[in-house]
């Protein structure tokens, strides 16, 4: 018999799911306390406190926000990737350039496209951003490894299915082989260069773009 007594909820987890839920359907923080029928000082001392303190508040503030209050306590397994319903006030907004290769920098996967037969075919590879180009290691003749010169497309994206937002970035170019000794130690010398799919990959392939164009999903 376990006699291990449960592990109390952690308000602060709590309180920053109630805050993200909140946040996605556009309400204030007094528009929430008048919905749950409290004051707003009381509703901040309930989310400082805890789950445990006022059971029956955390029940009233879980109606308001159209979810349990087992989702607002334990968290919630998410829904499939695209089912998680969009967010309030939905807006499609096209990204500068800039803001393109600033998001493109932060990440370190994306998914190549490449032209082959039957049909272009997409893959996820781990990759660099050096000078304003996309590059990544693979094998020679593998299936990530394009012609030289071939046209070629790569998107790097985020999705943030909880708040209904996300960005999406598409680098239109050309696929280069790097074979200059020093560039590929420079390439190798970057956070991230190593290959998730492990094994001798010694070629460097370098996408140069020609265009690179992203969207971004906001709401509320």
């Amino acid at each position: 018999m376990n006699d291990t007594p449960a592990a109390e909820p952690d308000p602060a987890a709590a309180a920053r799911r109630i805050t993200e839920r909140r946040e996605k359907l556009g309400l204030t923080e007094a528009e929430l306390a008048a919905r749950a029928a409290m004051a707003p000082s009381y509703l901040r001392f309930l989310l400082e406190a805890g789950p445990g303190f006022d059971q029956g508040g955390f029940v009233r503030i879980a109606a308001v926000l159209g979810v349990s209050r087992a989702e607002l306590v334990e968290g919630r397994a998410d829904a499939p990737p695209g089912q998680g319903g969009a967010g309030p006030r939905p807006r499609l907004l096209n990204l500068t350039e800039e803001e393109c290769w600033g998001l493109v920098g932060t990440h370190g996967v994306g998914r190549i496209g490449l032209p082959v037969r039957p049909g272009p075919v997409v893959y996820p590879v781990n990759y660099v951003v050096d000078a304003r180009a996309i590059a990544y290691r693979t094998a020679e003749r593998s299936s990530t490894d394009p012609p030289e010169g071939a046209a070629v497309s790569f998107q790097i994206d985020r999705i943030d299915e909880y708040l209904g937002r996300g960005w999406s970035v598409l680098v239109l170019g050309t696929a280069q082989h790097v074979g200059d000794p020093d560039e590929i130690r420079h390439l190798a010398g970057l956070p991230g260069a190593s290959p998730w799919a492990g094994g001798d990959r010694p070629l460097w392939v370098r996408v140069r773009p020609d265009a690179i164009s992203g969207r971004r999903i906001v709401s509320g």
